[in-house]
């Protein structure tokens, strides 16, 4: 049988905290890349664009936001733990 060593409460604390930073990070650089994609000149013809010519432009800048929050999120949980 293995003993596992318990850790502080402060290390325990400090690990809350970074990983709620990180994740405010990526949530505030996915907004923020959201903001850019709509100042974009396809979001603004989009916007002018009838109904159903929008739907493929739309659904490009989507799949780019996506792929954008995807390797945020993925950078994020590359960090080895610590032991």
């Amino acid at each position: 049988m293995r003993l596992r060593r318990h850790k502080s409460r402060g290390t325990r604390a400090t690990e809350a905290l970074t990983a709620y930073l990180k994740l405010k990070a990526a949530s505030k650089a996915t907004k923020g890349a959201r903001k850019a994609a709509k100042g974009t000149a396809v979001y603004q013809v989009a916007k002018r664009t009838p109904g159903v010519r929008r739907i493929p432009i739309v659904a490009g800048a989507g799949i780019v936001a996506a792929v954008v929050a995807k390797k945020l999120r993925s950078s994020d949980q590359a960090t080895p733990a610590s032991a």
